[in-house]
Order: C-alpha cells, then sequence, then structure tokens
C-alpha cells in the first residue's frame, strides 16, 4: 500500500487531519524492518498511582486509606504481587504475563518537580518536558521527532484525539485521527433525584435555624458539584474516556505495521480524576483500569513480536493523588506518581524509582507521595537508550534535566 492510499483509508477509518505531512517520508517502503518506535499514553485527571502499584508491605498505605486501599496480595482481590513490596491492581491482570516476560517495569514516586496542583498547568510542563516554564511553544515529542538520528529525513507520529495534544506541537509533521472514544470529559457525580430535592425543599422552606442551615448547605453543595465538574472537564481536556482504548491501539498497529514512517504514537484518555467514589478493586478507578489493561494488551499483540520487541511504551499522567483518601471516598490532587514502561526493549519485571514511604514525615507537605524520581530521566533514558539520541540531543528535547542514566531501557 502506497503512502497516499494508506492515509486515504486512515481517514476513512477515523476522520484524518494532518499537520505538516512532507512528502520525503513516503521514500521509506514497506519491506524496511520495523523502526524504533515510542508510543505514550497520557492518563489525564490525575491517576492514582497508590491504587495502580499498591506498596503493599507499607503499612501507612492501609492506615491512610481504610475505605479505598487495594487488599494485600492473597486476599480476596488482592494485589497482585510484583516484588514482595509493591502489587498491581488486580483489574489489570492482563499485564502480568508482560510483567513474567520482563517486557513491564514501573517506576514509582516519580512525576514532575514543579508542585502544582492545577491539571491545565501541571500536564502542560509534562508535555512541553519543562516543568515551571509556561512559555515553551512545542512538545518534547516533538523535539523528540527532529533529534532522531539516521539516514530517513522525515518520520512521524499520529495522535489519537480531537484535536492536536500539545505535547507534538511543533514544527515535525504529526497526524491526527478521532478517537473509537469520541472526546469529551467524565461527569461529575450525580445528584439526588429531583423530587427528593423538591421534597426537602418543600419541608425547610421556614426561617427556622435549621431550614437556614438546610438551605445554606444545599448551596454549598451545589457549588461544590459545580467546582468538581468543572475540575474534571478541565483534567480531561477534551480526551476521550478509555472505552475506545483497545480499538484505537488496534487501529494505530495496522497503520505503522504498514508505514515504516511512524514512529511515535500518542494516546489521551480521560477519567481518572477520582474526586468521589473512586472505590478499592472496583469502581471507577478499577473500571478504566481494566480498559486500559486491554488496550496496552492490544497494543502488544497488534504490534506483532518484531514491532513490541522494538517499540517502548510509555504510560503517564500528569500528578498523583493524595495519599490519605478523603471524605467522599475519593482521593484529592496529589504529587508523586508512577510511570509505566512497557515494550521488547524494557528491563522489565522491576519497579524502579527510591521508594520515600507514606509516614507522616516522608508524605510531601504532609499530604501525597514525594517525587524521587523526575519524570524527565526516566523519558530521557528511553530517547538515549531506545531511540539513540545522544546526550546532547536529549538535553535539548529535556532542557535542564537531571541526569538520564536510568537503566530501564536496554541499549
Amino acid at each position: 500500500m502506497r503512502r497516499r492510499e494508506l492515509l486515504q483509508s486512515a481517514a476513512a477509518l477515523g476522520g484524518l487531519s494532518v499537520m505538516g505531512v512532507n512528502t520525503r517520508a513516503w521514500a521509506l517502503k514497506n519491506s524496511e524492518e520495523a523502526p524504533q518506535r515510542l508510543v505514550v499514553v497520557f492518563l489525564r485527571g490525575a491517576v492514582d498511582g497508590l491504587n495502580v502499584v499498591v506498596p503493599h508491605a507499607d503499612k501507612e498505605y492501609y492506615a491512610l486509606r481504610p475505605t479505598i486501599a487495594v487488599p494485600p496480595p492473597g486476599h480476596k482481590d488482592g494485589a497482585l504481587d510484583l516484588d514482595g513490596h509493591f502489587g498491581l491492581h488486580p483489574q489489570l491482570s492482563s499485564l502480568m504475563p508482560m510483567w513474567k516476560e520482563k517486557s513491564l517495569a514501573f517506576v514509582h514516586a516519580s512525576g514532575s518537580p514543579d508542585e502544582s496542583r492545577s491539571h491545565f498547568q501541571a500536564q502542560a510542563y509534562m508535555e512541553t518536558g519543562t516543568p515551571g516554564v509556561g512559555i515553551t511553544p512545542d512538545g518534547w515529542l516533538n523535539r523528540t521527532l527532529a533529534a532522531l538520528p539516521g539516514s530517513h529525513p522525515v518520520t512521524e507520529a499520529v495522535n489519537f484525539g480531537p484535536t492536536m495534544p500539545r505535547i507534538l506541537r511543533g514544527t515535525m509533521p504529526a497526524s491526527s485521527l478521532d478517537s473509537a472514544g469520541g472526546g469529551g470529559s467524565r461527569k461529575a457525580p450525580p445528584a439526588a433525584a429531583p423530587l427528593v430535592h423538591s421534597g426537602f425543599d418543600s419541608m425547610y422552606s421556614g426561617v427556622d435555624s435549621l431550614s437556614v442551615a438546610y438551605r445554606q448547605g444545599q448551596f454549598a453543595h451545589a457549588r461544590l458539584m459545580s467546582e468538581l465538574e468543572q475540575d474534571m472537564s478541565e483534567a480531561a481536556g477534551g480526551a476521550p474516556l478509555p472505552i475506545g482504548f483497545a480499538q484505537d491501539a488496534s487501529h494505530f498497529c495496522k497503520l505503522a505495521r504498514k508505514d515504516p514512517t511512524i514512529q511515535v504514537g500518542f494516546f489521551a484518555l480521560s477519567g481518572w480524576d477520582t474526586h468521589v467514589r473512586e472505590g478499592s478493586t472496583h469502581g471507577a478507578l478499577s473500571n478504566h483500569l481494566r480498559l486500559l489493561g486491554q488496550g496496552l494488551v492490544e497494543l502488544r499483540k497488534g504490534l506483532g513480536d518484531e514491532g513490541y520487541g522494538k517499540t517502548v511504551i510509555l504510560v503517564v499522567s500528569e500528578f498523583g493523588r493524595t495519599a490519605r483518601e478523603n471524605g467522599n471516598a475519593g482521593t484529592d490532587h496529589g504529587h508523586g506518581n508512577v510511570m509505566w514502561v512497557m515494550g521488547g526493549p524494557v528491563r522489565g519485571g522491576m519497579v524502579y524509582g527510591e521508594w520515600p514511604g507514606l509516614s507522616d514525615a516522608h508524605l510531601h507537605q504532609g499530604r501525597d507521595l514525594a517525587v524521587t524520581t523526575d519524570f524527565r530521566a526516566v523519558m530521557g533514558s528511553v530517547l538515549k537508550a531506545h531511540l539513540r539520541l545522544s546526550d546532547a540531543a536529549v538535553n535539548r528535547v529535556f532542557p535542564g534535566a537531571p541526569p538520564h542514566s536510568l537503566p530501564i531501557v536496554s541499549a
């Protein structure tokens, strides 16, 4: 299939829009071996890393989360033990074969050195790769495309979503495909039934202190729900829920197998802003994790052994959640989180990073998992070892970043 036919086919499947396609990329032949590829999955909304890779050996975890903690391994619906200290959420059991074959790793207590708890700001910093700098015009994935070594003058990135994300904006070509999951954001939890509200409103319509307190409470609740819905909308950034992720992953794999110029894939998934009713092994978070796991398995299968052997998949989120559950059986905006690294070149079967612990003395600002590994150190290590960027090139992609020497990918 020629490149023009491929793009026409993709457009028919998913509404393709192209930014800066360069015809020199057509020179690559389908017969060439699979290139080194990088796929980034961005979980918009700040996924709860403590319930994804569970520190079940840290007793403070269960003290801080009496209702939403994932039970330890060996218990009903317990975490899937990884290394004796950490366990994987049971809804991610589909990923255990990758863990056992050592092509899946995690970096716990990782994240941004910037302490912003704003979704918009933190996502921007993670996509530009310049924490604390709000004027960076391009994204680190686009700068990576420009820095790739080799004889081919043009490589390309494919994004699944309604708009071109900040991470891919820049001078290099990128294509955007509609996601099977659509767009939009997760809705705030529904309020009580209107008839129930009407009944209470009538009952407490007087001027007595109880009625006044009721109306004040209703006003405060309405304001809170409005703010929560606004926060969830900001967190989603227009990204789809993970319900269509497996289909999008399959679509990407078909395109990548046919077109060796596609070296970068990007997916953004929403629904991770779990302020309310997060759940433990069942609930909002677990449902999304199951769908996420299915999509990652589809990438593993769809790329085939050769393609997977030359692909690294990064799963990231803008920040973590509070170590302590809140009064709504959920968690609020935090700091440290867990990054996922998956693919054939990954030195997996390990949880990397320095675990700071969850005792009061070690929590960031007395409430969050601390960050002990800068996210740029992980990404920079992948760019250097997997995509073979020089130290100077990695420094251009992540200016001012810490050393990129984490041995998480085979050179």
